[in-house]
């Protein structure tokens, strides 16, 4: 058996991550298994910048510059072979978004790859979701960002359609103008791709949704149900955010996020008429580490 240790960093709208798997590859040829091993996440909210002001400002510059550095050392003293680094919706919509890339690879050695929304998607759907999809079955994937969220339509194991939208939660909490518009926008598109499924059920990825799901107590591979979500909902409204910090335990940048969160989830369940979410616990940073190792596979090969 082969060990590979792997690394991906997903520079988001709410926060930055560094995912850190242990790769394991069998002789005899089955598909490799990703486990792992560490997860850093660093609350800096680049969103605030590049949707609030229009670029990323010189105090979270030089904080991600300071991550990076980190992140690097964590990576050497675990032994990680290879990494990469992806950054989504602040980065790309901030004006000085390729500038600080740029300045991040000369001062760290850390090259950052700005992708669009429909490689995120892509990259979010690549990973292994055997253990809950179904087969005769159709869902609706949604990751929900700081800046954006995807969507991903798909039944029988095959996709039907995909979207990325500029909401999200960092956006809603700013209550950035526009917003109407794109709810309205979400609607449709959503009532277009799942009319004609039959028994749709939501998969849904993300910090947020990763919290609820740990809040509800359910074992790992159960879904929440609507009614949870929605109670859960207005539970969380009546709280202060202090009483979400000190009651709930959640961090401070979790605490006001996971509201409006916590409303994309529940309006696409309304919209499409699902009745449950199946939460897998994965994210974009798992997505990046799994397309390293591919990547890596058909050089190798």
């Amino acid at each position: 058996m082969k060990i590979e240790k792997l690394a991906g960093i997903d520079i988001g709208s709410n926060a930055i991550r560094l995912l850190i798997a242990n790769v394991l590859t069998k002789k005899n040829g089955d598909a490799p298994t990703f486990n792992k091993s560490a997860l850093v996440r660093v609350p800096i909210r680049l969103g605030a910048d590049a949707f609030l002001q229009g670029k990323i400002s010189e105090e979270n510059k030089i904080r991600m510059i300071k991550a990076m550095e980190a992140f690097k050392l964590l990576m050497e003293i675990h032994g990680v072979h290879q990494f990469k680094a992806i950054a989504t919706s602040a980065m790309r919509e901030a004006k000085n978004g390729f500038e600080v890339a740029n300045e991040i690879l000369e001062k760290t050695g850390v090259k950052v790859d700005i992708i669009d929304g429909k490689k995120e998607a892509e990259i979010l759907f690549s990973q292994d979701l055997s253990n809950i999809l179904k087969n005769g079955r159709s869902y609706l994937y949604i990751d929900v960002g700081g800046g954006s969220t995807e969507f991903i339509v798909f039944s029988n194991g095959k996709i039907i359609n995909s979207k990325s939208f500029k909401i999200g939660t960092v956006r809603l909490l700013n209550n950035l103008k526009g917003t109407k518009d794109i709810w309205e926008n979400i609607e449709i598109w959503i009532k277009a791709n799942t009319q004609n499924l039959k028994k749709l059920s939501l998969v849904g990825s993300g910090g947020n949704i990763n919290k609820l799901f740990k809040l509800s107590g359910q074992p790992m591979g159960k879904p929440l149900t609507l009614m949870y979500l929605k109670t859960q909902y207005q539970f969380l409204k009546q709280m202060t955010f202090e009483q979400r910090i000190s009651e709930l335990g959640l961090n401070p940048d979790r605490a006001d996020v996971i509201i409006p969160a916590t409303k994309i989830y529940l309006s696409a369940m309304k919209w499409s008429g699902a009745k449950k979410i199946y939460v897998p616990k994965i994210g974009l940073a798992d997505g990046i580490v799994k397309n390293l190792y591919y990547e890596n596979l058909e050089v190798r090969s």
